[in-house]
């Protein structure tokens, strides 16, 4: 009743104001203020206000997840629509958010090493970025996804007749264990770069704390140096801070580094914080220029 009486309220102040605005005009400025300054049209920009501000609440807070997959599929409607090309990248989009991320929300069997059956993706009621139904794609629909993926963020596996998928690395499911997923790295020599590519508004967060791995299992380094338009696996591309890690250091003193199939280097480093100590060099990129820092003991 009241939220009715409010609304009529609001919409009869708002035509009072726009007929005698114009006309107390020509009255001058004290009676135009006289008209504003009353309690009315306060209560209407009241109305107003509030209505603005629950427009930016519902705005601001969808939830991580939300804007993730909207940017994903803004990212699958700048590629050309759902054509051809368009329906196998908005595939394998969804393909690595199910197989990092959602595999125990939607019950798949996801073994400790990350597999999944690939018959049991696609029995799953859930549509691509590109609004195509995933029960439509058929198996060499994901194998070409797979082949596609310029991050080679997959693996296949065929066993007993059955073609298993993973994701290579990114996982934040808690089945996944990276003994089984990952290779263990035993020696410097095996990984001569490993670089962890950031942003600079990110180095005094960094440089207090660590690299953190979030809601990840690990944090991520790549295993060579991001170049014009090569797509490194494990680095965005439009970075420009560069951290090396002490592989040597890192691995004498206890720290765990593995490395994934399309060679993306992984650790959970000392309770999920890789300590600035394990920093060899910070670079600016691409320019090259080196970053001071002070390593912490």
């Amino acid at each position: 009743m009241w939220g009715c009486c409010s609304c009529c309220r609001t919409r009869f102040l708002s035509c009072f104001r726009a007929y005698l605005t114009p006309r107390l005009a020509n009255c001058g400025a004290s009676s135009l203020s006289l008209l504003t300054e009353s309690p009315s049209f306060r209560f209407i920009d009241k109305e107003k206000s509030m209505s603005s501000s629950f427009s930016s609440f519902a705005h601001s807070s969808r939830s991580g997840r939300g804007l993730e997959m909207e940017n994903d599929r803004e990212r699958s409607r700048g590629r050309g629509g759902t054509g051809g090309k368009d329906k196998i990248d908005a595939l394998g989009r969804l393909l690595t958010r199910i197989l990092r991320h959602m595999a125990s929300e939607l019950n798949l069997n996801m073994r400790s090493d990350g597999y999944v059956k690939v018959q049991d993706l696609l029995k799953l009621n859930m549509k691509t970025f590109a609004n195509i139904p995933l029960r439509s794609h058929t198996v060499d629909d994901i194998k070409e996804a797979v082949r596609k993926d310029n991050k080679q963020r997959f693996s296949l596996l065929e066993e007993n007749g059955e073609l298993l998928i993973r994701a290579s690395q990114g996982h934040t499911v808690k089945t996944v264990e990276s003994e089984s997923l990952l290779k263990a790295i035993l020696s410097a020599e095996e990984v001569p770069v490993c670089v962890h590519g950031t942003y600079k508004r990110n180095m005094e967060s960094i440089l207090k704390s660590g690299l953190k791995r979030m809601q990840r299992m690990h944090v991520h380094f790549a295993s060579g140096l991001p170049t014009d338009g090569e797509v490194i696996s494990g680095m965005r591309r439009d970075v420009n801070v560069l951290i090396h890690l002490d592989v040597k250091k890192a691995l004498e003193e206890g720290m765990k580094l593995y490395i994934s199939d399309n060679g993306v280097i992984l650790t959970d480093g000392f309770d999920g914080v890789v300590p600035v100590k394990y920093f060899k060099k910070i670079e600016s990129w691409p320019d090259g220029q080196l970053i001071p820092f002070q390593t912490q003991i």
